[in-house]
Formats: structure tokens, sequence, C-alpha cells
């Protein structure tokens, strides 16, 4: 699906999630996609793994269904969406592009959803821990948190796309994470903001 696409190189590819590790170890790729249903090693341990050990890795989970509690563990892992299974060639590159280009692969409702669950179930600091935001950053992470694009945070704040790709990119780098989801997932955690609420969809 993706070796024809003149702006995507396919560096390696593994048929263990064990062996994926290996892979990552010698290519460090920009994004993994994963097969949640590996040999020798559960596809999201693997991811975790490879999360752990290079947390600017992106990785895209291959699954059969939404479950939203297999979701909630993903998003837990660290992965920064999903493909499904029976995805048409078109939706599979458009999630990978989407991923590389710093946008969410995840539906906006289903984000939402998962983070307001995330926030339920994590217990914020007393108060925000983690590393200082400007007030600019912390509205565009509110926005991320909300599942909004470069291109509706932009017209919300009435800035550029190229402004808010560039907060985008110093949340990212700041939380040390490799993707807009886990920079929402990660500042939940921290108590850095609120968790999303369904009346902004």
């Amino acid at each position: 699906m993706l070796e024809n696409e003149p702006d995507l190189q396919i560096v390696g590819e593994a048929t263990t999630g064990r062996e994926a590790l290996e892979v990552c170890r010698h290519l460090q790729p920009d994004l993994v996609l994963m097969d949640v249903r590996m040999p020798d090693m559960d596809g999201l341990l693997a991811a975790q793994s490879i999360k752990q050990e290079w947390p600017r890795i992106s990785v895209l989970a291959i699954t059969l269904s939404e479950d939203p509690d297999y979701m909630l563990r993903a998003l837990k892992v660290g992965v920064a969406g999903y493909v499904l299974k029976d995805a048409s060639r078109a939706d599979v590159v458009a999630a990978v592009r989407r991923a590389l280009g710093g946008e969410s692969p995840l539906d906006q409702r289903l984000s939402v959803q998962l983070l307001r669950r995330l926030a339920e179930e994590t217990r914020a600091p007393a108060a925000p821990s983690g590393p200082a935001l400007t007030p600019r950053e912390h509205e565009v992470l509110s926005l991320v948190a909300e599942g909004k694009t470069n291109a509706a945070i932009a017209q919300r704040l009435v800035v550029s796309v190229g402004t808010v790709k560039v907060n985008v990119e110093r949340i990212i780098d700041k939380l040390g994470v490799s993707d807009r989801t886990q920079a929402a997932v990660r500042a939940i955690e921290l108590g850095l903001i609120s968790p999303p609420s369904t009346r902004t969809l």
C-alpha cells in the first residue's frame, strides 16, 4: 500500500514484535505501523517497548476493531492512532501522512472520548507539574486535546497555520513525546490541561 508513494520510504519490515524492536534499534524510523496481533510479543507490548526506548518514534496500531477499551490501552502505551485492518489503501496512506505531518490520525469524537476516560482514570497532581508552557502553547494544547486540526486551531485563534504548527512542535518537544495525540495524553497525566468536553464537538 505504501511502497509506491513517492514521499514515503519503507526502511524495514518485521514479522514478530521482538524483531520490530531490533529493526527500530538499527533503523530508528519516523513511524511504525504495528499489527496488534504479533507473534512472540503482543503488538501493544512491542509498541510500549518502542516508545520507552525511542519516545520520538510514532506508532500506528493496525487493529480489527475500534473497541474503546482497547484503544484506551493503546493510548496509554504511547500509540498515536490506529488503522483498521480492512481500511482502504487511501485510508492507510492518509493516516500515515497525517501522523508524519503532525496531525492526529484519530477520529475527533473518539479522541475526545478516550482522553476524557483517561482523565477520569488518572489522578492529576494537585498542582500542574512538567514543563512550563507559554499561554499560547497552553491554548493550542487545549485545542489539540479537543481533536482540532492545525487549520481549525488557526481559525479559532486567528493566527496562521504555520504559527500553530510551530507551537505544536514546541509543545511536543517540551513534553518529550512523538506526536500531538501523546502530547494531549501527557498533558492530562501531568494536570497541565483539563479533559476536553464533548460540547466542543
